[in-house]
């Protein structure tokens, strides 16, 4: 069994990209995922020969986590225009710092409300959603097939919902397109996700680790009730980068050195 490769988000509470790095080396952790929310980290703002530099000096590696309202399938055409070149501008990103993973989030969309229901759009223009996702599929695919970059979508607790489930399914079908699962997301979704990623295992590739419970998430490793020792294994079986997704200096530092108490880091 492979020995699993722990990283860190980063965190808003420190300043720049060496606090981070710093931390990152001090809890012995191998990667930081840039958090292209954040303003730093935008593409045009992004230092990279500095980046790389550090890179070089602490001996740690990158991943990249596009923005969170990142939407493929928006039906607006300038609107999804914009998305495909911040998805090109980050793929180049990735190649010039040796990223190896890309992670992205489905985005559910806008819905109505009804007095008695929900309806969202995607679902409503199903045809043309998949239109959407097809294109972008191919797109992505186009930019990734000839390096050695990961397309990684995170399971966010919204699988249960059919459109979509079915669009990750037509992007799984491309080689260079893989699965995050978030087992904290999962765990306070109330495991909406866990069949699609048994279903599609093969596919995993990267996980975010934070515990969870009802309805408290990001919490510390083993202050919730995930079986994380569970975790870990599918982790090392599927050779998956691994984040420890926690929000707070003090609480990456909780779930680092749990992980040491019972042998499980490094």
């Amino acid at each position: 069994m492979k020995k699993i490769i722990w990283g860190m988000p980063t965190l808003i509470e420190l300043n720049d990209i060496e606090e981070n790095i710093s931390l990152c080396t001090s809890l012995g952790l191998d990667f930081i995922e840039l958090n292209m929310n954040m303003p730093e980290y935008q593409p045009d703002k992004i230092e990279l020969d500095r980046l790389i530099y550090l890179k070089d000096k602490y001996n740690i590696f990158y991943t990249i986590h596009l923005p969170e309202e990142f939407d493929i399938a928006n039906f607006n055409k300038y609107v999804r225009e914009a998305y495909e070149k911040i998805f090109k501008d980050t793929v180049e990103l990735a190649a010039g710092l040796n990223c190896p993973v890309i992670n992205m989030h489905m985005n559910s969309g806008v819905y109505f409300t009804l007095p008695s229901r929900r309806i969202h759009l995607y679902s409503k223009y199903f045809n043309e959603y998949i239109d959407r996702i097809k294109g972008f599929g191919a797109y992505a695919q186009s930019l990734l097939e000839d390096g050695d970059i990961r397309l990684c979508i995170e399971i966010t607790g919204i699988y249960d919902m059919d459109y979509i489930r079915k669009a990750v399914e037509l992007l799984l079908d491309y080689d260079r397109i893989y699965l995050t699962w978030d087992i904290g997301h999962d765990r306070s979704s109330g495991y909406r996700d866990m069949k699609f990623i048994m279903d599609n295992i093969d596919k995993l590739k990267h996980m975010h680790f934070h515990d969870a419970l009802d309805k408290k998430d990001h919490l510390p490793l083993f202050e919730g009730d995930i079986d994380i020792c569970e975790k870990i294994d599918i982790a090392k079986k599927c050779d998956c980068l691994s984040v420890i997704e926690t929000k707070t200096v003090e609480g990456l530092r909780a779930s680092v050195d749990s992980l040491l108490k019972k042998g499980l880091l490094g």
